[in-house]
């Protein structure tokens, strides 16, 4: 009586320099790749969030910005532009041109998507009259 061997699990995708050695590797040192690997992925994802909150800290307009903004009857709520995510965005002020004594300032929503970022356009800092 044979025993039917299971399937090798599907790989992933990835590339054939990292697949193909580790399926050469035993039991054992799989098992210690994958509890490395998933250590490694958990520091990336502080290393990421710390990031984040870093890059927030620096960037994200002050209560005085809000209230100008909600005076120019300009809204802070996210749930009000389109592509702004509820939770994680933050608005922030970016300087898109300097030429000698002008520079343009702009707000803009900014938050983290991925590996990347995003933003999305909401008012100039100083509107024209």
């Amino acid at each position: 009586m044979t025993k039917d061997i299971a399937e090798k699990p599907p790989a992933p995708e990835l590339p054939k320099y990292l697949r193909e050695p580790l399926e050469n590797q035993s039991p054992e040192r799989l098992e210690a790749v994958a509890t490395y690997a998933a250590g490694l992925a958990e520091w990336k994802r502080r290393q990421r969030q710390e990031e984040l909150e870093r890059r927030r800290a620096e960037e994200e307009v002050d209560e005085e910005d809000l209230e100008e903004l909600d005076e120019r009857e300009i809204s802070t709520d996210p749930d009000d532009y389109e592509d702004v995510p509820t939770s994680g965005a933050y608005i922030t002020v970016k300087t898109t041109k300097e030429t000698g004594e002008k520079s343009y300032r702009y707000f803009y929503w900014q938050w983290r998507e991925g590996d990347s970022w995003k933003n999305e356009y909401i008012a100039p800092v100083n509107p024209r009259e």
